[in-house]
């Protein structure tokens, strides 16, 4: 008989017909890079973090902290823009000079990143999206290498 598989976790049987619970990953991280995206959400740090924070709450995250600091007196114009989920996070770093904006969504439990996505981009044009899906601390037995995902590689050009 073999094992129940859960996104997160897998049963395996072991001795006297019991089952024991092994974590197949931590979470799943997504590094988001959005090329050809306007100077006016590269200058947005406030629409941006509010975005992010809603996109979180709908797709089920608890938000914790935010913070943004807009760059451009002595460096490139820009912005950082951090969304602390009780699930793990969200960011934003965006280079208005060159049209990019970099998203990293991390999070854990039955918060799904790809939905946190979906959400942000209902509210915000990204341009052209490239998405890489990373799981975190994959399970193994120690055996062999950890067992990974594939990466979940998108890219999407401007609407």
């Amino acid at each position: 008989m073999g094992g129940c598989k859960h996104p997160l976790y897998e049963l395996r049987p072991c001795a006297r017909r019991a089952w024991r619970i092994y974590e197949l990953e931590r979470g799943n991280h997504l590094l988001i890079d959005c090329r050809d995206v306007s100077p006016a959400v590269c200058l947005d740090d406030r629409r941006m973090l509010q975005v992010m924070a809603n996109a979180a709450q709908r797709a089920g995250a608890n938000v914790i902290s935010q913070v943004r600091y807009r760059f451009g007196h002595d460096s490139p114009p820009g912005f950082t823009a951090v969304v602390v989920l009780d699930e793990s996070h969200c960011s934003a770093h965006a280079y208005a000079d060159t049209g990019q904006l970099a998203l990293d969504v991390f999070t854990c439990g039955n918060t799904d990143p790809l939905d946190v996505l979906r959400f942000i981009r209902e509210e915000i044009d990204l341009g052209t999206v490239t998405v890489r899906q990373v799981p975190r601390f994959a399970a193994h037995d120690g055996l062999a290498d950890p067992p990974s995902k594939p990466a979940l590689s998108t890219t999407t050009p401007p609407a």
